[in-house]
């Protein structure tokens, strides 16, 4: 058994994508920006990690200068707060077996960590929407992208939550949706879990100890060769 269970957020705990391109177009909206993304651009940006990271990446694909950093940041505080808006009025529910899953490791005696590369406001958001209670009453550690020097596929986050829990990666359990959550975690030394989300379906997850649609019924067992359910 693993002594700690580390989650992503979007996608793996819920799919929050939908709900984040909606914040994101209304953001830019309210900006007067031209800017639209619909669900193919999102689907490309999200090879991006980070909200700041993909408004920039958007601006590099038209070609334009766009807001500097500074205004940058402000529109990803403005989007940070319709996204918040938009869970708080009941517009998300966790992926089937997030709940049991969490629960269970939580009776038994499992650390819990988040590892991400949201912010931790947008986690908090979801906790408080999805279990009606603060991350902090269901994480020991959430570890988020903006405390890290490089976001995924590098592992910074991921190392990150392995220290806060204090334990070694073959002592921990990752759940990702995506290929570059994937290589976050592998990079760091953790076996992974995937189950692929809305955005990420069909993407290579060459490595991952298993592959499964969702997490009903599952429970770890590192000491067999393999991650089964139980």
């Amino acid at each position: 058994m693993p002594r700690a269970l580390i989650f992503d957020v979007d996608g793996t705990l819920a799919e929050t994508e939908e709900l984040h391109r909606a914040a994101f177009n209304a953001t830019f909206a309210d900006a007067g920006l031209d800017w639209r993304w619909d669900q193919p651009s999102y689907r490309r940006l999200l090879k991006v990690t980070g909200g700041k990271e993909r408004m920039r990446a958007w601006c590099d694909e038209r070609g334009a200068a766009g807001p500097d950093p500074a205004s940058i940041a402000r529109l990803h505080q403005a989007k940070t707060a319709h996204y918040g808006r938009l869970l708080s009025a009941g517009a998300l529910q966790l992926r089937p077996g997030v709940a049991a899953l969490i629960a269970r490791a939580r009776s038994e005696g499992l650390a819990l960590a988040v590892a991400t590369t949201t912010s931790p406001a947008n986690v908090e958001a979801l906790c408080r929407a999805c279990w009606g209670k603060p991350a902090t009453d269901l994480f020991d550690v959430i570890a988020a992208g903006d405390e890290v020097a490089a976001k995924k596929p590098a592992p910074d986050v991921y190392l990150l939550a392995l220290e806060r829990l204090g334990v070694s990666p073959h002592d921990a359990l990752a759940f990702e949706d995506s290929r570059n959550g994937l290589c976050s975690a592998l990079a760091a030394g953790l076996p992974v879990v995937i189950t692929p989300s809305l955005y990420t379906a069909g993407e290579d997850f060459s490595g991952a100890a298993a592959v499964l649609p969702t997490l009903v019924g599952f429970w770890p067992s590192l000491g067999s060769a393999d991650l089964g359910q139980s």
